[in-house]
C-alpha cells in the first residue's frame, strides 16, 4: 500500500510552458485540503502554473492574488455548507478587484454543484479531470 500512497502523493514537476495561470484555494471555513490538492495537481500535471491560496482562503484572498499573478483562472474548493455560504462574497470579491469578465470562475467540492455555480455565473467541475477539461477550454485549449 506505500507505494499506492507515494504515487498519490507524488508532486507533478513545475511546468516549464504553462499555458494559463490558476489560483486554487478552498473558500473559508472550509479546511479540507485532498480534493484542492487533487485537482490542483491534476491541473499543474496539464502544464497550468497553480497559485495555492491554501486553506480556509478568504474571497478577497482569490482576488488579490489573481491580480497579483494575472491569473485567467481562480479554482475554488468548497466542501463544507458554512464556505458555500461564502460564494456571494467570493462574487463580489472578484468584481471588486475589476476581475468580473476578465478571469474564469470554476468551483466544486462535496458541498455544491451546478445549480450552485449557475446561481453565481461561474463554471462547476465535479472531478479533477472535469477541472482540467474546463480550464483548457477557459485558456482556448
Amino acid at each position: 500500500m506505500s507505494w499506492l500512497k507515494s504515487m498519490v502523493e507524488k508532486e507533478p514537476p513545475e511546468p516549464t510552458n504553462p499555458i494559463g495561470t490558476v489560483v486554487i484555494g478552498t473558500l473559508e471555513p472550509d479546511m479540507h485540503l485532498t480534493p484542492k490538492e487533487m485537482v490542483r495537481k491534476a491541473l499543474k500535471s496539464a502544464q497550468f502554473k497553480c497559485i495555492d491560496v491554501g486553506r480556509k482562503a478568504s474571497a478577497a484572498s482569490f482576488a488579490q492574488k489573481a491580480v497579483e499573478s494575472n491569473a485567467q483562472i481562480i479554482a475554488v474548493s468548497v466542501n463544507t455548507g458554512p464556505a458555500k455560504t461564502n460564494l456571494p462574497a467570493l462574487v463580489s470579491a472578484i468584481e471588486a478587484a475589476g476581475l468580473k469578465g476578465k478571469v474564469t470562475v470554476m468551483i466544486g467540492g462535496a458541498a455544491v454543484d451546478k445549480s450552485d455555480a449557475d446561481g453565481i455565473g461561474v463554471l462547476y467541475g465535479s472531478s479533477k479531470e472535469e477541472a482540467v477539461v474546463l480550464a483548457k477550454s477557459a485558456m482556448g485549449k
